[in-house]
C-alpha cells in the first residue's frame, strides 16, 4: 500500500520450472547489470504472456506429496497442515495459534516465527531480479518466495518448511528419506524418477520440490473465481460500498493501495489484477510479543536484509524491515495478518496504514517509535508515501469510513469456493452499512 514502484515480471514455463532462470541466464538481452548474484533487468515484461502447462502427472504427484502427512517429524502434518485447502490455501489456527497469529508446527507448542501465506496465485511469484524504473533512483529487488526472499522458486522453497525446526522438523535430507523411502510416495517417487531418488538425500528434496512446484502451476492453485473477477470479465455490478473502496485502494491521496498491489480494472483478464508487484517494502508492523522468539528483547525479525548479504547485495543493512508485499486475493479469509501475525482481523490491518503516523503510540505499545526494529534500521522504514507519510497528530488520510469501504472491497476478492469463511461483516466495521 505505500510505495509507487513499478514491477517487471519475467518467466519461462518448462517441466516443474515455473520463472524465468534469471541467476543463470548468462547473455540474456534484458539483463543490463548484477547485482551481487541477483541480474537486474532493463524492461518491463507482462505477466499476462505467461502459459503454464505443468506435466499433469507431475501435478498429480504433487498434489499427493501436499497432502502426505509422512514428510514431519514427528509424522503427522503435511504442507496442508499450514495451507489450508479449505481456506484459500492459508492457515487454519487452533486455539493457542489463534492467540499468537502463527501456524503449530510438527510438534505441540512449537509455532513458526512467521504468519504462512496464502499458496494460491503463488506460480506468478517472480524469481529474484532488480529493476530500476526512469524516475526511481537506484534499482529495487523484486520476487523469490517468503517474505524474506530466501528461496529463488517455488522448487527451492520446499526447503524451508521440511528443515525448520518449528514446522515440519526435520533435522536433515537424510534423515527425512530414511523416513518416507518405504511409503506410498517414496514408491510413487521412485516409479516417476526411478530408485536413485531414493538413495540420494539431496536427489530427494529435489524432486519433491519440483513435483509440488508443478502443484502450485496447476490452474487449481489459480482460480480466478471471486465477485471482482466476475467484474472485471462481465462487468457484474459491486455494491457502492465496494466501489467506494476501490476507489479509496486506488486513490494515491487515499489509500495509495495500488502502488504495490497493483490491479488493472479495466481489463478483463484478472490475471492483470494479481493485487501486488512482488515488491519489497519496510512499513515496520508493530512487535508480536505472543511470539516466543520476542520474548527475548534482542531478537528482531529484519526480513529481507539477511537475503541481502547472502546474495552479496551491496549494503545489505539497507534492506533490514523489508519484506515482499503479498497479494490481496482471499486476504478477507485469513485469521492473522502481516509476517509475524500481529493483528488478528482485516480491519486492523487495514487501520495500521491509515494511523501508524498519526497515532504511533495506539499501534507501538504506547511507545511513538517502531517497536519491532531495530534503532540501527529505522531509516529504512517508509515515512514517505500515502498514507504513512502523516506526522504525529495530523488528520489521517483515511477516515473510519474509507477503511470501511476498504475493508468490503477487499473481501470480493475472495475466490467462490472460500467465501463462507470470511467472517461475519458486521464483525469488521466501525460503521455499520
Amino acid at each position: 500500500m505505500t510505495k509507487a514502484i513499478l514491477t517487471i515480471f519475467s518467466f519461462s514455463i518448462a517441466s516443474a520450472g515455473y520463472a524465468a532462470n534469471v541467476d543463470s541466464a548468462k547473455g540474456d538481452s534484458r539483463v543490463i547489470a548484477h547485482i551481487g548474484a541477483t541480474p537486474q533487468f532493463k524492461d518491463q515484461i507482462d505477466p499476462t504472456t505467461v502459459t503454464f502447462r505443468p506435466n499433469p502427472a507431475l501435478v498429480a504427484l504433487g498434489r499427493q506429496v501436499f497432502f502426505d502427512p509422512n514428510l514431519s517429524e514427528p509424522r503427522g502434518t503435511s504442507c496442508a497442515g499450514c495451507h489450508d485447502p479449505a481456506r484459500a490455501f492459508s492457515p487454519t489456527l487452533n486455539a493457542q495459534s489463534r492467540l499468537v497469529g502463527t501456524t503449530q508446527g510438527s510438534r505441540p507448542g512449537h509455532l513458526s516465527d512467521r504468519n504462512a501465506p496464502s499458496l494460491l496465485y503463488v506460480r506468478y511469484v517472480p524469481q529474484r531480479y532488480f529493476f530500476q524504473d526512469d524516475d526511481d533512483p537506484y534499482p529495487s529487488p523484486f520476487g523469490g518466495l517468503f517474505t524474506d526472499g530466501r528461496a529463488n522458486d517455488l522448487a527451492e522453497q520446499i526447503r524451508g518448511p521440511l528443515f525448520d525446526a518449528n514446522e515440519m522438523n526435520n533435522a536433515s535430507p537424510r534423515s527425512l528419506l530414511l523416513k518416507v523411502k518405504h511409503t506410498p510416495i517414496g514408491q510413487a517417487l521412485s516409479a516417476r524418477f526411478g530408485q536413485s531418488v531414493l538413495n540420494s538425500p539431496n536427489l530427494l528434496v529435489q524432486r519433491l520440490g519440483e513435483v509440488l512446484a508443478a502443484y502450485q502451476q496447476s490452474d487449481e492453485m489459480a482460480p480466478f473465481s471471486s465477485r471482482f473477477d466476475d467484474y472485471l470479465r462481465k462487468r457484474k455490478p459491486l455494491t457502492v460500498q465496494e466501489m467506494q473502496g476501490l476507489a479509496v485502494f486506488k486513490n494515491p491521496d487515499k489509500g495509495n493501495c495500488q502502488s504495490c498491489h497493483l490491479l488493472n480494472d479495466t481489463s478483463n483478464r484478472p490475471e492483470r489484477s494479481l493485487f501486488t508487484d512482488f515488491g519489497y517494502d519496510a512499513i515496520a508492523v508493530p512487535r508480536n510479543r505472543a511470539l516466543v522468539a520476542n520474548k527475548n528483547p534482542q531478537h528482531f525479525d529484519n526480513g529481507l536484509c539477511k537475503t541481502a548479504a547472502q546474495l552479496h547485495w551491496p549494503d545489505p543493512k539497507q534492506w533490514c524491515g523489508y519484506f515482499r508485499t503479498p497479494t490481496l486475493r482471499n486476504v478477507a479469509v485469513r485469521q492473522s495478518f502481516m509476517h509475524n501475525g500481529v493483528f488478528k482481523t482485516l480491519r486492523e490491518a487495514v487501520a495500521f496504514y491509515a494511523t501508524r503516523s498519526t497515532d504511533p503510540k495506539h499501534w507501538y505499545h504506547g511507545q511513538q517509535y517502531f517497536d519491532d526494529v531495530p534503532k540501527a534500521y529505522r531509516a529504512n522504514i517508509n515515512i514517505n508515501s500515502t498514507p504513512l507519510n502523516r506526522k504525529v497528530g495530523l488528520k489521517p488520510a483515511l477516515s473510519d469510513t474509507d477503511i470501511d469501504d476498504l475493508v468490503v472491497f477487499l473481501r470480493t476478492l475472495t475466490d467462490a469456493r472460500y467465501v463462507s469463511k470470511m467472517p461475519s461483516l458486521k464483525d469488521q466495521l466501525v460503521i455499520t452499512p
